[in-house]
């Protein structure tokens, strides 16, 4: 294929909109003034926000508002991960392969390296927080999601900071509400995070934690940093991943204001401090008990305590484009799940190879919670290891509540091919293994004592599999309808021919 848009060599965000723009239907702009309270959200949830956001939604373009209310010059964009297709195309892969990229790339890392500042766009203006103006909710145009929010949430930031003792770097997505003029807020799911441990480990020694974050970048650098343990273990650089993605090291630079480095083709840097046993109610500025819609679909309680990073600086490139996203839209789904699919077919791979042919992190798991795991039997004694490639996925990734297993004739990125499985072959008698009493993710509502009296704490589930395969001596009986293999795109070529890829008459 010779196509325009990949001529394009993507190394940031906006030469990401540039490919994007070049293909239809795949990104459109506003120059009508939107109310980043509320309503800049409120607007995309009809446009494409998809996930687990509350109907009516959909999986649409990615969109930029060029006019904020009360911000001057500020322009913003989400949804540019809100579809898988999209995400594909800018990683320059299938959306069917998407997990096995991520694998690849964590396997093969390439390290990130540091560059000068005069190479570094995301330094060109710099605002210091000892400025007597500095007020950094009047420089970063930060969505409130809801009009019950805790306040302004930077939802794309790329935390970066260091190991106090090792000095390895990481880089993670965390909830980041910005507080006052020099304050933000940030959200540390306990033990699920490198950066945590940095954090406690700096606070022990009663020290800061140098962090920077990091806001419009590459969007392989967005979907490599959602990997977590045990695929990349504490001391794993995720930038290493996104590296190997582009086949070339991320470049990083040195902060100004703080020992830390940060992305050097951002659009937006915030250097800063996690300050040491300091600690603030999520929404002190509002009192609604609520912080920010979460990936289940339901708006996150606002945590009685959170550590703060005080604000040192920020940097910007000229007329920054400011990146968010809505937490429970399909743009979480996607940057959660496929580093989650990628995880899973990493650990199976490695127990039982090629019986794992596929994985999706479902969209209505939020990417983090279902998992349809495509397995092939291929002799007798492949039965009963479904079930434990489904053990391995729940080790893969801890935070995973529910894993359905199909045959290799189910497609497992089709709902509805999924759930034909679920009813033609599964019964819930023989079919449904129940693992209570785990540790799974502490934001779904049900994982509460007041929802169910046996669990012993708030985060602990009963994780189920769902083997929706048929037993491996009844496969003959199972077989689907099979129908002639032909070439749709010579009777109906405006339906089958795609724009970046031949029909695959196979799915």
């Amino acid at each position: 294929m010779n196509l325009e848009h990949e001529k394009v060599k993507i190394v940031d965000l906006r030469s990401a909109l540039k490919v994007l723009k070049s293909i239809p239907g795949q990104l459109i702009e506003t120059n009508e003034p939107v109310d980043p309270h509320a309503e800049l959200s409120g607007v995309y949830r009809y446009v494409g926000a998809g996930g687990t956001v509350m109907r009516p939604t959909q999986i649409g373009p990615a969109m930029i508002f060029n006019k904020i209310k009360g911000l001057e010059n500020a322009r913003v964009v989400i949804g540019v991960l809100a579809s898988r297709e999209r995400v594909a195309l800018m990683l320059n892969t299938r959306s069917e392969h998407l997990g096995f990229l991520l694998n690849e790339a964590v396997i093969h890392p390439i390290e990130p390296i540091i560059v000068s500042k005069n190479r570094a766009p995301c330094q060109e203006v710099v605002h210091y927080a000892n400025e007597p103006d500095f007020d950094i909710r009047k420089l970063i145009p930060a969505p409130t999601n809801t009009e019950e929010d805790a306040g302004p949430y930077i939802t794309m930031g790329m935390c970066y900071a260091s190991d106090p003792e090792t000095g390895k770097s990481d880089i993670t997505i965390h909830r980041l509400c910005l507080q006052g003029k020099d304050e933000i807020s940030m959200y540390l799911v306990p033990g699920a995070r490198h950066i945590g441990v940095f954090q406690q480990k700096a606070e022990d020694d009663g020290k800061s934690l140098p962090i920077s974050i990091s806001i419009g970048v590459d969007p392989a650098v967005e979907i490599a940093a959602c990997f977590e343990p045990p695929t990349t273990p504490i001391g794993y650089n995720e930038l290493c991943a996104a590296g190997s993605i582009r086949s070339k090291a991320v470049e990083l630079v040195q902060c100004l204001t703080i020992n830390e480095k940060a992305i050097a083709n951002a659009e937006y840097v915030i250097e800063g401090e996690l300050i040491p046993s300091v600690r603030v109610r999520e929404d002190k500025n509002t009192h609604t008990g609520k912080a920010m819609p979460e990936f289940p679909g339901y708006t996150g309680s606002a945590c009685d305590e959170v550590p703060i990073i005080r604000v040192k600086a920020v940097t910007h490139r000229i007329n920054p484009i400011m990146q968010t996203c809505i937490g429970p839209s399909e743009e979480h789904v996607n940057m959660a799940g496929i580093p989650t699919e990628a995880s899973i077919l990493q650990m199976v791979e490695k127990a039982m190879p090629g019986r794992l042919l596929n994985v999706y992190a479902h969209s209505a798991g939020g990417g983090k919670y279902m998992a349809i795991l495509q397995f092939k039997k291929s002799q007798q004694s492949d039965e009963g290891r479904q079930r434990q490639a489904a053990l391995l996925a729940f080790s893969a990734f801890s935070e995973l509540k529910h894993v359905i297993i199909v045959d290799e004739d189910v497609n497992p990125f089709d709902s509805n091919d999924v759930l034909w499985a679920l009813n033609t072959r599964y019964q819930g008698d023989m079919d449904t293994i129940f693992i209570p009493g785990v540790r799974c993710h502490p934001l779904d509502p049900s994982q509460t004592i007041e929802y169910n009296p046996l669990l012993l704490n708030k985060g602990i589930s009963c994780k189920v599999i769902f083997d929706c395969t048929v037993p491996f001596h009844l496969k003959d009986r199972f077989k689907r309808a099979k129908f002639k293999d032909v070439d749709p795109s010579r009777f109906v070529p405006q339906m089958f021919k795609k724009e970046y890829g031949e029909y695959d008459t196979s799915k």
